[in-house]
């Protein structure tokens, strides 16, 4: 009888603790389950310095955050699709917009009817890198610097045409920036994209563009294009030889390509704090760094308070290009 009841007991112990371990284990999974992935919303095609740039800090996001940060790409609308789908979502940390210079600083002052207000709808979180621009021009032109450029432009007005990845571009406000200080008369053709835009610069079906340095680098190396001027307070340690816009006498004419994270409104300040540290110390470490500077890009970690004012600062900049150059949308 005593063999027979200690039988038993063992049996329910051992019962027991396969229900305790079963318990854990779908405890564990589930709560595996709740964790969501943090999207990084990169309103544009693949390939871009958006899309580049996200994929080059989402794994070191993923580690130091304990969960899946993944790249999304929602192109379309000129980035407007994106970007409406992260301003409309909930702010919970799970949606991140990875905006632009062009799309969050240019854009919206041409644009008067996105389904968005950049500062509204956005809880500034961080910027990830910023890059210079460099005005290159075709061979064919007769100039080997900016001075000589200038001179030539004003003696052939209308003669030089300067291409764009699209109305409202960086690169097309950039170019009428450069335009208004310097007094060249400048024909713009707008593209489809900062590809077919770069291409049509080697072909010589435009003799002149404004493009991020990273992305005009090959062209400048093989010697396809010639590069007279950097739109920025420094050189670019890529292009030594290139002296900026004011070394050349060219002043008020700097501005940066940059991506950034945002969040939607009214994200919890604890969140965004949060987000923001960690973005700083995914840029804080050596190789993305070297990344970066591998795309001709540098790590820019700061403060939401930073990004809101170099976003502001844009968005005065392209609104007083725009009306004193009378651009229209499309």
């Amino acid at each position: 009888m005593n063999t027979h009841l200690a039988v038993f007991r063992r049996s329910m112990l051992l019962g027991s603790s396969c229900i305790a371990f079963l318990g854990t284990f779908v405890s564990e999974t589930a709560a595996a389950q709740m964790v969501q992935p943090v999207r990084l919303v990169v309103p544009f095609a693949t390939g871009g310095g958006s899309d580049i740039g996200a994929r080059v800090v989402a794994p070191y996001l993923t580690e130091l955050m304990k969960r899946p940060v993944i790249v999304e790409n929602k192109p379309g609308a000129g980035g407007a699709i994106g970007i409406a789908q992260v301003a409309h979502s909930a702010p919970d940390g799970t949606t991140v917009l990875v905006g632009t210079s062009s799309s969050m600083g240019a854009n919206p002052t041409l644009v008067p009817d996105l389904p968005y207000d950049v500062i509204r709808d956005f809880s500034p979180v961080g910027t990830v890198h910023t890059g210079e621009n460099v005005l290159m021009v075709h061979p064919s032109v007769p100039a080997s610097n900016l001075r000589e450029f200038i001179a030539y432009a004003k003696a052939n007005p209308g003669k030089i045409a300067y291409g764009s990845s699209g109305i409202g571009s960086t690169y097309h406000l950039g170019s009428e920036l450069f335009a208004a200080r310097t007094g060249a008369v400048l024909t713009h053709v707008p593209y489809k994209g900062a590809s077919p835009a770069a291409q049509a610069l080697l072909t010589g079906e435009i003799q002149m563009m404004m493009e991020a340095t990273y992305s005009a680098l090959p062209s400048i190396r093989a010697g396809k294009a010639m590069a007279l001027g950097i739109a920025s307070r420094a050189r670019n340690p890529e292009l030594p030889d290139v002296p900026t816009f004011a070394e050349q006498g060219v002043s008020g004419c700097e501005f940066s390509n940059w991506i950034a994270l945002f969040l939607p409104a009214n994200a919890p300040s604890a969140l965004v704090s949060r987000l923001n540290a960690n973005l700083n110390a995914v840029l804080a470490k050596s190789d993305v760094k070297e990344k970066f500077a591998k795309l001709g890009v540098q790590a820019a970690p700061g403060t939401p308070d930073q990004l809101a004012a170099l976003l502001r600062s844009d968005l005065a900049r392209w609104k007083e290009v725009v009306q004193d150059a009378h651009i229209k949308p499309e």
